[in-house]
């Protein structure tokens, strides 16, 4: 492998040497959504910084199980299903549909699994069954909660000393607990709420045991690397690491990676102020890899401010990149096949170490705004040493670099080729003949290769309307 990376471990508070507990693989797991509305811009730097994660692992050889998973049992779910008189699996599904949406526009690779908690529960019932005859967990009227103090080393990924926090507990505490510090694993459903049976009551789980449900089965009792956004590190990743050790009496993550905050306009995002955006509200203003871009033009646990300038140099910024791999093709199509000479030698040597500056920045804790840096260096070069008398030989190799380096940080260095208006027409017109025809797989492929270009096509009741991406 080379190089070893280094990670900033929140659990230890430093950078250490990335070590697999499998040589060659990494099992990673990143907390998912709670399916119940559109993702918001804060929750998709977490989506795309450890997508980034993912795919420089595997640039570098190693073969990556990455799972994370969707929350399609809530009160915000539950609460939104009772507005609109649908079951809960109705709204779960369709936003899981959403989130997929605004992924691909985000360029973010698939998962290796996407366990639903719903889909999990048989798993959870078996943990939490665990917990109570090793002593963790107690049921109370239909509710088992986690024996806090009972697992010594609570707070230790998030460094809080567990008779601090208690002494901070302002709310009424439930007579039922053992102790106010302890949380819930499964409760007995209310009226009209969706509920699995248990051995201690209709109900369904509490948060937290989701993931340690989950991870375990889909990547088995020790995993590489854990990660989420910082607000999940108390309680959400403290009670995984109580619940999933306690259980399985081993280390449960090697590594804890989390994300700092995004603010917009310098200020925490809220629906109350106004300043709160939905990824599918700023894909109608941007291409979502604008949005891609400025999220990995700051290292992931720097707090990042969004801003309509800092958007419009992230799309300037992008625009550059696409502008010289567009210049390349160009110059390739007459490009001749002849030796590379001496001084063409040297540029792709330069270029050569701008991949290993690049690796250098991505090993130390992914710091993907150098490596950003480092992938303008090679297009300067390109665009000040590269013309069409060169080899074609020397155009390729500094285009596929180009390319390379942008596709490990999930940005699409080369342009769409954009259909005109009077195309985009005609294959819309073709598509209207084809459905009338009842011919629905050229109805389909023709909507795909709009998509590919960029364009997305809504039927409504006055007919198709098209808008670019």
């Amino acid at each position: 492998m080379g190089v070893k990376m280094k990670i900033y471990n929140t659990l230890t508070k430093k950078k250490e040497e990335f070590v697999p507990i499998e040589e060659g693989k990494v099992r990673m797991y990143v907390c998912g959504p709670t399916v119940y509305n559109y993702i918001h811009i804060g929750n998709a730097r977490p989506i795309i910084v450890f997508d980034t994660v993912r795919r420089y692992m595997e640039y570098k050889g190693y073969e990556v199980n990455f799972v994370t998973n969707f929350t399609d049992v809530d009160d915000k779910i539950i609460k939104r299903a009772k507005e609109e008189g649908v079951s809960a699996a109705v709204i779960s599904e369709r936003y899981i549909e959403e989130y997929r949406k605004d992924l691909d526009g985000l360029n973010v690779k698939p998962a290796t699994a996407n366990p639903k908690a719903t889909e999990e529960i048989d798993g959870m019932i078996e943990m939490i069954s665990t917990l109570i005859k090793k002593g963790y967990a107690y049921e109370k009227n239909g509710t088992v909660y986690f024996r806090t103090r009972n697992f010594k080393e609570y707070g230790k990924l998030s460094k809080k000393n567990i008779d601090d926090l208690e002494a901070g507990i302002r709310i009424a505490v439930s007579e039922e607990k053992e102790d106010p510090m302890d949380f819930v694993l499964w409760k007995p459903k209310k009226e009209g709420e969706p509920y699995w049976s248990s051995p201690w009551s209709d109900g369904r789980p509490g948060w937290h045991i989701e993931c340690s449900v989950m991870s375990r089965k889909y990547l088995g009792e020790q995993i590489d690397i854990h990660a989420g956004g910082e607000d999940l590190v108390f309680p959400h990743h403290e009670n995984e690491i109580a619940q999933s050790e306690a259980c399985n009496g081993k280390e449960f993550a090697r590594y804890w990676m989390h994300n700092a905050f995004l603010n917009i306009d310098n200020k925490k995002m809220s629906k109350s102020d106004g300043n709160f955006f939905t990824v599918r509200e700023i894909s109608e203003e941007y291409p979502l890899q604008v949005l891609r871009f400025f999220m990995l033009s700051a290292h992931y646990r720097s707090p990042v401010n969004f801003s309509r300038e800092l958007m419009e140099a992230s799309k300037n910024g992008l625009e550059r990149i696409l502008t010289a791999t567009y210049n390349l093709n160009h110059l390739l199509e007459t490009a001749k096949e002849k030796e590379m000479t001496d001084e063409e030698k040297n540029i792709l040597a330069d270029v050569n170490g701008l991949n290993e500056k690049f690796d250098a920045a991505m090993d130390e804790d992914f710091n993907t705004a150098d490596a950003i840096s480092v992938i303008f260096e090679i297009v300067k070069a390109a665009n000040t040493k590269i013309t069409a008398d060169n080899s074609k030989e020397l155009i390729q190799k500094v285009l596929d670099k180009i390319i390379l380096l942008s596709d490990i940080l999930g940005i699409q260095a080369v342009k769409k080729e954009e259909l005109l208006e009077e195309e985009i027409e005609r294959l819309i017109q073709e598509r209207q003949n084809a459905r009338k025809n009842k011919d629905f797989a050229r109805a389909d492929e023709i909507r795909n290769i709009l998509s590919d270009k960029g364009i997305i096509l809504e039927d409504t009741r006055e007919g198709v309307r098209w808008k670019r991406a």
